[in-house]
């Protein structure tokens, strides 16, 4: 960004290390249930994302999306599942280190995207993995009628559930996608975007 001095491009960088930290550190954690790390399935759904051509800002929501899982191994848990409510941690700690809203909202939406085509496409439930079904019973079950209204709502209904299908398909233990470094500059330049950065 022009006009940044070495104090602004120290802050931005102090960011990103914070943000990639907890990725960084899941790259021998499982994935629950699928054969693959967390940090596989982060990088994988960011790609998916990327092959799309979907603009920065979903990209780097693909690759932060189960954050919350990472950042607190006392957090509550979903009974062997993951951690309880992972999508609002993940939305917090986004923007807690300078994210975009929409960002946030966008991790903290793709539960909610399960819970909406669980209720509007029955199908789809029976396509889920076991960890997927055994999430969404402590995730709140399918939607109701008028969740589902609300939640079409949205102005960014299609990238959610985009998002979701993004995650589903990232599982893949022979997929070739980049490293997580590849992502620090797309992420350097969106913190450095944001109203009243540099935070830290």
């Amino acid at each position: 960004m022009l006009g940044m001095n070495t104090t602004d491009t120290a802050a931005t960088q102090s960011s990103v290390e914070v943000l990639l930290a907890p990725l960084r550190a899941s790259v021998d954690m499982d994935y629950i249930g699928e054969p693959i790390s967390q940090l596989e399935h982060a990088l994988q759904c960011a790609h998916w994302a990327e092959k799309t051509g979907a603009d920065e800002e979903v990209i780097l929501a693909a690759l932060f999306h189960d954050v919350g899982h990472l950042l607190d191994e006392s957090a509550p848990q979903m009974d062997g599942l993951g951690v309880m409510e992972h999508e609002t941690l993940g939305k917090v700690f986004l923007e807690t280190h300078g994210c975009s809203s929409r960002m946030g909202r966008l991790v903290e939406s793709h539960v909610q995207a399960k819970r909406y085509l669980c209720y509007r496409h029955p199908r789809y439930y029976a396509r889920l993995s076991d960890a997927s079904r055994g999430t969404l019973e402590w995730q709140g079950g399918p939607m109701s009628t008028e969740e589902a209204t609300t939640f079409e709502s949205d102005p960014d209904f299609k990238v959610i559930l985009a998002l979701r299908s993004w995650d589903e398909r990232a599982k893949d233990p022979d997929l070739q996608v980049k490293q997580l470094d590849a992502y620090a500059p797309m992420l350097a330049n969106h913190l450095e975007q944001q109203e009243g950065f540099p935070t830290c």
